[in-house]
Protein backbone atom coordinates (compact mmCIF):
# COMPACT_ATOMS: atom_id res chain seq x y z
CA UNK A 1 0.00 0.00 0.00
CA UNK A 2 1.68 3.23 -1.27
CA UNK A 3 1.58 6.02 1.90
CA UNK A 4 0.05 9.30 1.30
CA UNK A 5 2.65 12.25 1.51
CA UNK A 6 1.56 15.41 3.85
CA UNK A 7 0.99 18.63 1.28
CA UNK A 8 4.58 19.93 2.47
CA UNK A 9 6.17 16.94 2.40
CA UNK A 10 4.89 16.56 -1.37
CA UNK A 11 6.12 19.84 -2.13
CA UNK A 12 9.10 19.45 -0.84
CA UNK A 13 9.94 15.93 -2.78
CA UNK A 14 8.94 17.61 -5.82
CA UNK A 15 11.14 20.42 -5.07
CA UNK A 16 14.05 17.73 -4.90
CA UNK A 17 12.74 15.42 -7.87
CA UNK A 18 11.72 12.56 -6.05
CA UNK A 19 8.61 10.66 -7.04
CA UNK A 20 5.39 10.92 -5.36
CA UNK A 21 5.13 7.43 -5.52
CA UNK A 22 6.97 4.53 -4.43
CA UNK A 23 6.74 0.72 -4.52
CA UNK A 24 5.54 -1.30 -1.54
CA UNK A 25 7.98 -1.61 1.11
CA UNK A 26 8.02 -5.37 0.61
CA UNK A 27 8.72 -4.87 -3.21
CA UNK A 28 12.10 -6.43 -4.32
CA UNK A 29 14.65 -4.43 -5.18
CA UNK A 30 14.71 -3.64 -9.28
CA UNK A 31 18.34 -5.19 -10.36
CA UNK A 32 19.62 -2.81 -12.67
CA UNK A 33 22.63 -4.19 -15.01
CA UNK A 34 24.83 -2.08 -17.25
CA UNK A 35 26.44 -4.24 -20.89
CA UNK A 36 29.44 -5.72 -20.65
CA UNK A 37 32.31 -3.69 -21.14
CA UNK A 38 30.99 -0.63 -21.78
CA UNK A 39 32.84 2.58 -20.86
CA UNK A 40 29.64 4.17 -19.77
CA UNK A 41 29.59 2.13 -17.04
CA UNK A 42 30.30 4.48 -14.60
CA UNK A 43 27.40 7.20 -16.60
CA UNK A 44 24.53 4.31 -16.78
CA UNK A 45 25.08 3.67 -13.06
CA UNK A 46 24.83 7.02 -12.31
CA UNK A 47 21.97 7.95 -14.10
CA UNK A 48 19.87 4.72 -13.19
CA UNK A 49 20.62 5.66 -9.94
CA UNK A 50 19.31 9.13 -10.07
CA UNK A 51 16.27 8.00 -12.02
CA UNK A 52 15.31 5.09 -10.15
CA UNK A 53 15.64 7.44 -6.94
CA UNK A 54 13.40 10.18 -8.46
CA UNK A 55 10.91 7.51 -9.22
CA UNK A 56 11.09 5.80 -5.52
CA UNK A 57 12.22 2.56 -7.28
CA UNK A 58 14.65 0.79 -4.69
CA UNK A 59 17.40 -0.63 -7.11
CA UNK A 60 20.45 -3.09 -6.95
CA UNK A 61 23.33 -3.10 -9.22
CA UNK A 62 24.20 -6.52 -10.82
CA UNK A 63 26.93 -7.92 -12.82
CA UNK A 64 25.28 -9.03 -15.95
CA UNK A 65 26.42 -12.63 -17.17
CA UNK A 66 26.54 -13.13 -20.99
CA UNK A 67 27.12 -16.30 -21.74
CA UNK A 68 29.89 -16.70 -24.82
CA UNK A 69 29.51 -17.62 -28.01
CA UNK A 70 31.35 -18.33 -31.35
CA UNK A 71 30.65 -15.27 -32.47
CA UNK A 72 31.56 -10.92 -31.27
CA UNK A 73 28.69 -8.95 -29.96
CA UNK A 74 25.54 -9.61 -27.97
CA UNK A 75 22.54 -10.65 -29.19
CA UNK A 76 18.76 -9.47 -29.07
CA UNK A 77 17.73 -12.95 -27.65
CA UNK A 78 20.81 -12.97 -24.86
CA UNK A 79 19.71 -9.70 -23.76
CA UNK A 80 16.07 -10.70 -23.73
CA UNK A 81 17.40 -14.31 -21.52
CA UNK A 82 19.56 -11.91 -19.73
CA UNK A 83 16.46 -9.48 -17.91
CA UNK A 84 14.95 -12.55 -17.25
CA UNK A 85 17.41 -14.40 -15.80
CA UNK A 86 19.94 -11.72 -14.10
CA UNK A 87 18.60 -8.19 -14.43
CA UNK A 88 15.29 -6.31 -14.22
CA UNK A 89 17.00 -3.31 -16.42
CA UNK A 90 19.77 -3.19 -18.86
CA UNK A 91 21.36 0.30 -18.27
CA UNK A 92 23.24 2.27 -21.37
CA UNK A 93 21.49 -0.07 -24.16
CA UNK A 94 22.64 2.06 -27.47
CA UNK A 95 19.70 2.59 -30.06
CA UNK A 96 20.57 4.10 -33.60
CA UNK A 97 18.11 4.70 -36.64
CA UNK A 98 19.63 1.76 -38.27
CA UNK A 99 20.20 -0.54 -35.23
CA UNK A 100 17.00 -0.20 -32.74
CA UNK A 101 16.60 -3.45 -31.70
CA UNK A 102 13.02 -2.49 -32.45
CA UNK A 103 12.20 -6.22 -33.67
CA UNK A 104 12.85 -7.59 -30.08
CA UNK A 105 10.14 -7.73 -27.68
CA UNK A 106 12.13 -5.12 -25.34
CA UNK A 107 10.92 -2.04 -24.02
CA UNK A 108 13.15 0.99 -23.87
CA UNK A 109 13.47 4.51 -22.03
CA UNK A 110 13.76 7.57 -23.77
CA UNK A 111 17.26 8.52 -24.30
CA UNK A 112 19.26 9.92 -21.62
CA UNK A 113 22.74 10.15 -23.82
CA UNK A 114 23.03 11.24 -27.11
CA UNK A 115 26.37 9.91 -28.27
CA UNK A 116 28.20 8.34 -31.34
CA UNK A 117 31.43 7.92 -33.38
CA UNK A 118 34.39 10.52 -33.78
CA UNK A 119 37.70 10.89 -35.43
CA UNK A 120 40.16 11.33 -32.63
CA UNK A 121 43.75 12.42 -33.00
CA UNK A 122 46.81 13.28 -30.62
CA UNK A 123 46.45 17.41 -30.00
CA UNK A 124 50.56 16.90 -30.40
CA UNK A 125 50.20 14.83 -33.55
CA UNK A 126 52.67 15.48 -36.48
CA UNK A 127 51.19 14.91 -39.78
CA UNK A 128 52.04 11.45 -41.48
CA UNK A 129 54.72 11.87 -43.63
CA UNK A 130 54.53 8.92 -46.11
CA UNK A 131 50.85 11.13 -47.48
CA UNK A 132 48.58 7.67 -46.01
CA UNK A 133 47.50 7.55 -42.44
CA UNK A 134 46.91 5.32 -40.09
CA UNK A 135 43.45 5.02 -38.53
CA UNK A 136 42.56 2.90 -36.29
CA UNK A 137 39.14 1.00 -35.67
CA UNK A 138 37.25 -1.15 -33.18
CA UNK A 139 37.24 -4.43 -35.30
CA UNK A 140 33.70 -5.40 -36.11
CA UNK A 141 31.81 -2.27 -35.08
CA UNK A 142 30.58 0.67 -36.51
CA UNK A 143 34.04 2.48 -35.84
CA UNK A 144 34.85 -0.19 -38.88
CA UNK A 145 32.01 0.22 -41.36
CA UNK A 146 32.82 4.17 -40.97
CA UNK A 147 36.94 3.82 -41.55
CA UNK A 148 36.84 1.58 -44.47
CA UNK A 149 34.87 5.29 -46.32
CA UNK A 150 38.46 7.11 -45.32
CA UNK A 151 40.66 7.49 -48.49
CA UNK A 152 44.39 6.90 -48.85
CA UNK A 153 44.33 5.27 -45.02
CA UNK A 154 45.94 1.68 -43.94
CA UNK A 155 43.38 0.51 -40.94
CA UNK A 156 44.80 -0.45 -37.49
CA UNK A 157 41.98 -2.77 -36.32
CA UNK A 158 41.78 -3.41 -32.65
CA UNK A 159 39.51 -5.46 -30.51
CA UNK A 160 38.04 -2.93 -28.12
CA UNK A 161 37.56 0.72 -27.90
CA UNK A 162 39.95 1.53 -25.24
CA UNK A 163 42.86 0.14 -27.61
CA UNK A 164 41.66 1.50 -30.45
CA UNK A 165 42.27 5.08 -28.48
CA UNK A 166 45.66 3.66 -26.94
CA UNK A 167 46.44 3.35 -30.97
CA UNK A 168 46.19 7.04 -31.17
CA UNK A 169 47.80 7.69 -27.87
CA UNK A 170 50.56 5.51 -28.00
CA UNK A 171 51.40 7.04 -31.79
CA UNK A 172 50.63 3.26 -33.48
CA UNK A 173 48.03 5.24 -35.45
CA UNK A 174 47.00 8.98 -36.73
CA UNK A 175 43.92 8.67 -36.09
CA UNK A 176 41.11 6.93 -34.75
CA UNK A 177 37.96 6.19 -35.27
CA UNK A 178 35.86 5.41 -31.97
CA UNK A 179 32.52 5.51 -29.64
CA UNK A 180 33.06 9.23 -28.20
CA UNK A 181 32.54 8.09 -24.98
CA UNK A 182 35.23 5.22 -25.24
CA UNK A 183 37.62 8.52 -25.52
CA UNK A 184 35.85 10.54 -22.03
CA UNK A 185 36.72 7.08 -20.34
CA UNK A 186 40.59 6.90 -21.47
CA UNK A 187 40.91 10.53 -20.25
CA UNK A 188 39.55 10.08 -17.23
CA UNK A 189 42.64 7.07 -16.67
CA UNK A 190 45.01 8.76 -18.35
CA UNK A 191 44.17 12.72 -17.74
CA UNK A 192 47.24 14.22 -18.98
CA UNK A 193 46.61 12.76 -22.36
CA UNK A 194 44.09 15.47 -24.76
CA UNK A 195 43.09 14.92 -28.06
CA UNK A 196 40.90 16.63 -30.62
CA UNK A 197 37.58 15.50 -31.55
CA UNK A 198 36.41 15.85 -34.85
CA UNK A 199 33.02 14.55 -36.25
CA UNK A 200 32.34 11.74 -38.73
CA UNK A 201 29.53 11.69 -41.10
CA UNK A 202 27.70 8.25 -42.00
CA UNK A 203 24.57 6.34 -41.44
CA UNK A 204 26.37 4.36 -38.62
CA UNK A 205 27.43 7.91 -36.53
CA UNK A 206 24.44 9.10 -34.46
CA UNK A 207 23.19 6.85 -31.12
CA UNK A 208 21.21 7.31 -27.98
CA UNK A 209 22.16 5.53 -24.97
CA UNK A 210 18.88 4.12 -22.98
CA UNK A 211 17.17 1.49 -20.65
CA UNK A 212 16.25 -1.31 -21.94
CA UNK A 213 13.16 -3.65 -19.81
CA UNK A 214 11.67 -7.09 -20.34
CA UNK A 215 8.23 -6.94 -21.36
CA UNK A 216 6.39 -7.96 -17.74
CA UNK A 217 7.95 -4.56 -16.87
CA UNK A 218 5.83 -2.17 -19.34
CA UNK A 219 4.76 -0.28 -15.77
CA UNK A 220 8.23 0.35 -14.38
CA UNK A 221 9.23 1.60 -18.19
CA UNK A 222 7.09 4.10 -17.75
CA UNK A 223 7.84 5.44 -14.23
CA UNK A 224 11.77 6.05 -15.16
CA UNK A 225 10.57 7.63 -18.39
CA UNK A 226 8.77 10.25 -16.44
CA UNK A 227 11.57 10.72 -13.87
CA UNK A 228 13.96 10.89 -17.32
CA UNK A 229 11.57 13.71 -17.84
CA UNK A 230 11.95 15.09 -14.96
CA UNK A 231 15.74 15.04 -14.48
CA UNK A 232 15.85 17.15 -17.90
CA UNK A 233 13.43 19.75 -17.05
CA UNK A 234 15.48 20.34 -13.09
CA UNK A 235 18.97 20.20 -15.21
CA UNK A 236 19.73 16.98 -12.94
CA UNK A 237 20.48 14.73 -16.31
CA UNK A 238 22.39 17.32 -17.94
CA UNK A 239 24.75 17.76 -15.03
CA UNK A 240 25.38 14.04 -14.96
CA UNK A 241 26.02 13.88 -18.68
CA UNK A 242 28.25 16.83 -19.21
CA UNK A 243 31.85 15.16 -19.24
CA UNK A 244 29.96 12.55 -21.70
CA UNK A 245 28.58 14.82 -24.00
CA UNK A 246 29.61 15.36 -27.68
CA UNK A 247 31.73 18.55 -28.08
CA UNK A 248 29.46 20.76 -29.75
CA UNK A 249 31.76 20.56 -33.28
CA UNK A 250 30.74 16.92 -33.69
CA UNK A 251 27.08 18.06 -32.98
CA UNK A 252 26.63 20.68 -35.20
CA UNK A 253 28.08 18.72 -38.12
CA UNK A 254 26.62 15.32 -37.49
CA UNK A 255 24.58 14.52 -40.32
CA UNK A 256 23.08 10.81 -39.72
CA UNK A 257 21.62 10.92 -43.57
CA UNK A 258 24.61 11.39 -45.15
CA UNK A 259 27.59 9.37 -46.50
CA UNK A 260 31.26 11.60 -47.15
CA UNK A 261 31.71 12.94 -50.70
CA UNK A 262 34.07 10.79 -51.67
CA UNK A 263 36.45 11.80 -55.15
CA UNK A 264 36.91 8.93 -57.83
CA UNK A 265 34.67 5.80 -57.90
CA UNK A 266 37.04 3.54 -55.59
CA UNK A 267 38.74 4.00 -52.27
CA UNK A 268 41.80 1.86 -51.77
CA UNK A 269 42.66 0.57 -48.20
CA UNK A 270 45.16 -1.73 -47.15
CA UNK A 271 44.65 -3.29 -43.17
CA UNK A 272 47.64 -3.01 -41.02
CA UNK A 273 47.03 -6.31 -38.72
CA UNK A 274 46.03 -5.77 -35.48
CA UNK A 275 47.06 -8.05 -32.37
CA UNK A 276 45.02 -11.33 -32.49
CA UNK A 277 43.26 -10.66 -35.69
CA UNK A 278 43.62 -11.93 -39.24
CA UNK A 279 45.88 -10.07 -41.82
CA UNK A 280 43.12 -8.80 -44.49
CA UNK A 281 42.38 -6.23 -46.82
CA UNK A 282 39.22 -5.23 -48.09
CA UNK A 283 37.27 -1.82 -48.94
CA UNK A 284 33.68 -0.73 -50.03
CA UNK A 285 33.77 1.09 -53.19
CA UNK A 286 31.96 4.15 -53.62
CA UNK A 287 29.25 4.28 -56.85
CA UNK A 288 30.46 6.93 -59.37
CA UNK A 289 27.49 6.26 -61.79
CA UNK A 290 23.84 4.15 -61.67
CA UNK A 291 23.98 2.35 -65.17
CA UNK A 292 25.66 -0.90 -64.51
CA UNK A 293 22.60 -3.62 -63.35
CA UNK A 294 22.95 -5.42 -60.50
CA UNK A 295 24.68 -9.35 -60.95
CA UNK A 296 22.11 -11.99 -61.91
CA UNK A 297 21.28 -15.22 -58.83
CA UNK A 298 19.25 -18.26 -59.01
CA UNK A 299 16.48 -19.28 -55.92
CA UNK A 300 18.91 -21.74 -54.35
CA UNK A 301 21.68 -19.60 -53.59
CA UNK A 302 19.17 -17.28 -51.72
CA UNK A 303 17.62 -20.25 -49.67
CA UNK A 304 21.23 -21.34 -49.21
CA UNK A 305 21.96 -17.95 -48.59
CA UNK A 306 19.04 -17.76 -45.56
CA UNK A 307 20.79 -20.53 -43.88
CA UNK A 308 24.08 -19.18 -43.72
CA UNK A 309 23.12 -15.88 -42.83
CA UNK A 310 20.69 -17.34 -39.96
CA UNK A 311 24.13 -19.45 -38.68
CA UNK A 312 26.86 -16.76 -39.06
CA UNK A 313 25.55 -13.16 -39.20
CA UNK A 314 21.69 -12.65 -37.92
CA UNK A 315 23.27 -12.52 -34.49
CA UNK A 316 24.45 -9.00 -34.34
CA UNK A 317 22.84 -8.12 -37.95
CA UNK A 318 19.25 -9.18 -36.62
CA UNK A 319 17.11 -11.99 -37.82
CA UNK A 320 15.32 -10.15 -40.37
CA UNK A 321 18.61 -7.59 -41.15
CA UNK A 322 17.19 -5.11 -39.09
CA UNK A 323 20.49 -4.25 -37.11
CA UNK A 324 21.16 -5.08 -33.55
CA UNK A 325 24.69 -4.42 -32.23
CA UNK A 326 25.57 -4.54 -35.83
CA UNK A 327 24.02 -2.11 -38.86
CA UNK A 328 21.63 -3.32 -40.80
CA UNK A 329 21.36 -4.96 -43.92
CA UNK A 330 18.35 -4.11 -45.47
CA UNK A 331 16.73 -0.74 -45.37
CA UNK A 332 17.00 2.79 -46.83
CA UNK A 333 20.27 2.79 -44.63
CA UNK A 334 21.82 0.16 -46.61
CA UNK A 335 20.06 0.05 -49.88
CA UNK A 336 18.52 3.60 -50.51
CA UNK A 337 15.70 3.91 -53.33
CA UNK A 338 18.89 6.02 -55.40
CA UNK A 339 22.51 7.41 -55.13
CA UNK A 340 24.19 4.79 -52.93
CA UNK A 341 27.61 5.45 -51.68
CA UNK A 342 28.06 1.86 -51.90
CA UNK A 343 28.76 -0.56 -54.72
CA UNK A 344 27.18 -4.40 -54.81
CA UNK A 345 31.32 -5.63 -55.37
CA UNK A 346 32.54 -3.52 -52.75
CA UNK A 347 29.61 -4.77 -50.27
CA UNK A 348 30.51 -8.32 -51.39
CA UNK A 349 34.57 -7.77 -50.73
CA UNK A 350 34.27 -6.34 -47.78
CA UNK A 351 31.99 -9.03 -46.46
CA UNK A 352 34.33 -11.77 -48.02
CA UNK A 353 37.45 -10.40 -45.92
CA UNK A 354 35.93 -9.35 -43.20
CA UNK A 355 33.22 -11.15 -41.73
CA UNK A 356 31.60 -13.01 -39.93
CA UNK A 357 33.48 -10.93 -37.06
CA UNK A 358 34.05 -14.11 -35.13
CA UNK A 359 36.43 -15.30 -38.10
CA UNK A 360 36.62 -13.61 -41.13
CA UNK A 361 37.02 -15.12 -44.27
CA UNK A 362 35.83 -18.03 -42.82
CA UNK A 363 33.37 -19.52 -45.67
CA UNK A 364 33.93 -20.54 -48.64
CA UNK A 365 33.94 -18.13 -52.00
CA UNK A 366 30.35 -19.76 -53.02
CA UNK A 367 29.14 -19.48 -49.61
CA UNK A 368 30.10 -15.71 -50.03
CA UNK A 369 28.41 -15.73 -52.80
CA UNK A 370 24.89 -17.36 -51.62
CA UNK A 371 24.84 -14.86 -48.62
CA UNK A 372 25.20 -11.77 -51.46
CA UNK A 373 22.31 -13.12 -53.23
CA UNK A 374 20.12 -13.21 -50.29
CA UNK A 375 20.76 -9.82 -49.28
CA UNK A 376 20.11 -8.82 -52.82
CA UNK A 377 17.23 -10.50 -52.63
CA UNK A 378 16.31 -9.74 -49.29
CA UNK A 379 16.63 -5.76 -50.59
CA UNK A 380 14.23 -6.05 -53.35
CA UNK A 381 16.16 -7.77 -56.29
CA UNK A 382 14.34 -10.95 -58.33
CA UNK A 383 16.53 -14.41 -58.11
CA UNK A 384 17.14 -15.66 -61.96
CA UNK A 385 18.20 -18.58 -63.51
CA UNK A 386 21.91 -17.88 -63.61
CA UNK A 387 23.87 -18.30 -60.58
CA UNK A 388 26.15 -15.86 -58.91
CA UNK A 389 29.54 -16.28 -58.43
CA UNK A 390 32.25 -14.84 -56.36
CA UNK A 391 33.96 -13.52 -59.06
CA UNK A 392 31.34 -11.69 -60.68
CA UNK A 393 30.14 -10.35 -57.05
CA UNK A 394 33.41 -8.55 -56.37
CA UNK A 395 33.96 -7.13 -59.74
CA UNK A 396 29.96 -5.69 -59.89
CA UNK A 397 30.56 -1.92 -59.40
CA UNK A 398 26.80 -1.32 -59.58
CA UNK A 399 25.18 1.01 -56.88
CA UNK A 400 23.54 -0.64 -54.12
CA UNK A 401 20.05 0.60 -54.21
CA UNK A 402 17.09 -1.20 -53.64
CA UNK A 403 15.73 -3.32 -56.33
CA UNK A 404 12.82 -3.70 -58.67
CA UNK A 405 10.66 -5.54 -56.27
CA UNK A 406 11.56 -2.59 -53.70
CA UNK A 407 10.62 0.33 -55.69
CA UNK A 408 7.40 -1.15 -56.59
CA UNK A 409 6.55 -1.68 -52.76
CA UNK A 410 7.84 1.70 -52.41
CA UNK A 411 5.26 3.59 -55.23
CA UNK A 412 2.09 1.31 -53.76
Amino acid sequence: MNLRLPHLAAACALASGAALTALPAAAAPVRVCSLPGTPTAALDKAVAREAFRTAGVVATFAAPGVDGSDDDGVSAHELVRLLERDCDVLAGFPRSAIADASDTTLLFSQGYLRSGYVSVTRRDAAASTSGREIVAATYASPAQLIAVQQQNAHFDLENTSEQTVAAVASGRAHRAIVWYPAVVAYQAAHPKQTFRIAPTSSPYTAWQLAFAFAPRSASLQQRIDTALTQMKRDGRLAALTRKWTLPANALEARNADAMPPVAGSIMRAGFVRARGLPAGGGFIRIAASTAEHAPTFDAAQVEHGRTLYGNACAKCHGADLEGNTAPALSGPSFAPLSHSHLTIGGVFGYMATNMPADQPGKLKDEEYADLMAFLLASNGYVAGKSKLTADTARASTAPLVVGPAGHQAAGQ
